[in-house]
């Protein structure tokens, strides 16, 4: 499989050996596929989401009504893209399998 960051000539921005999973303060970013205008118009030069746009905002709104663990703060969706601020205030409950422990199956 080939690597992200060299197809993308670009450097990840995690930190190694951090725990994301950890309470804390996040910024996010989304991107649209292929970078893809298609969230919001310019209308009399000011940005107007689209039915697309609003989407977006209308889920990221509904997150705390989701994830009691999680506050949001400021936002933004332009035309490819969102950014977020989101607060993580404890752990919850894990919805996956955790990786960092060691899988020993039986012997």
């Amino acid at each position: 499989m080939e690597d992200r960051n060299i197809k993308n000539n670009r450097k990840s921005l995690r930190l190694k050996n951090y725990n994301y999973s950890l309470p804390g303060a996040y910024f996010v970013t989304i991107c649209t596929y292929h970078k893809k205008g298609i969230l919001s118009d310019i209308i009399n030069n000011e940005i107007e989401l689209n039915q697309f746009g609003k989407i977006i905002e209308n889920e990221w709104m509904k997150t705390t009504q989701i994830r009691n663990n999680v506050e949001l703060d400021e936002y933004i969706t332009m035309s490819n893209h969102f950014h977020g601020i989101l607060f993580i205030k404890s752990r919850g409950v894990l919805q996956y399998a955790p990786t960092t422990n060691k899988f020993h199956s039986p012997s």
